[in-house]
């Protein structure tokens, strides 16, 4: 069955997506627990970091297209569109441990955590053109920013994959770190940031991001409107049928 497990200590939430068989591609179940978690947690004085993570062997493989296609209008109270206004606007500090797969929300959701650790060989892809759909997660506005217009659409146009190197070159990554290290790090460097006075942890994390909160929140409409006209396009239904008959 598929679910996000919650673990609390030292002033950390690990939410640890749990659905190995599919490679914790994220169903509308996962999407809702993921957002309820972040809803509580943003408010809870004994939460001061969370981190997020999947397997040693997955991160994740994205949307389950299959439950994806089928969850109804991509609207506020959709549990995706729940889980990215939750994630982008979240008041305290992320982390993130990545390996194998970081597709699509699993490479966009990384432009709204603070720390992310991952292995060498991590495939990160944004395949959504080869899908006939556009950017989510304001990944078309926070890519850009952090390794430039070019390079972004290298990424967000051809769709091209990369691994945990060229990641961590371009700076989506903060260290690369061994398969078999990789979650106990992880959990070792949330535990530092939750030692740390958690007003100033915030309120340097909202500092940060205030020059980009209002470009991030156009930007976010702005996708899912696309995102929902080009959901019923041709195009899309297409190059789904093609990713289920290559699948």
């Amino acid at each position: 069955m598929a679910s996000v497990e919650q673990q609390r200590q030292a002033g950390v939430l690990t939410l640890s997506m749990q659905r190995p068989e599919k490679k914790n591609a994220l169903d509308q179940a996962m999407y809702q627990q993921l957002a309820d978690a972040l809803k509580e947690a943003a408010t809870d004085p004994d939460v001061k970091v969370v981190l997020l993570q999947g397997q040693d062997d997955c991160f994740t493989a994205g949307n389950d297209l299959q439950d994806f296609l089928t969850g109804g209008e991509l609207n506020q109270q959709h549990p995706t569109v729940r889980f990215l206004y939750q994630l982008a606007e979240f008041p305290k500090p992320i982390v993130a441990a990545v390996a194998g797969l970081a597709i699509g929300i699993g490479t966009t959701a990384l432009l709204h955590c603070e720390l992310v650790y991952a292995t060498a060989d991590t495939r990160f892809q944004l395949p959504f053109t080869r899908l006939g759909l556009c950017p989510e997660a304001a990944s078309s506005l926070l890519l850009p920013q952090l390794i430039g217009y070019h390079r972004a659409c290298e990424y967000l146009l051809l769709a091209e994959p990369f691994d945990g190197e060229t990641a961590e070159r371009m700076g989506l990554v903060n260290r690369l770190v061994p398969k078999a290290e990789l979650l106990a790090f992880a959990n070792e460097k949330a535990r530092q940031l939750a030692a740390l006075p958690a007003q100033a942890v915030q309120t340097s994390k909202r500092l940060l991001k205030a020059n980009q909160q209002e470009a991030l929140h156009y930007t976010l409409r702005e996708e899912l409107n696309e995102f929902q006209q080009l959901l019923q396009s041709d195009e899309c239904k297409q190059a789904v049928q093609q990713f289920f008959r290559r699948g």
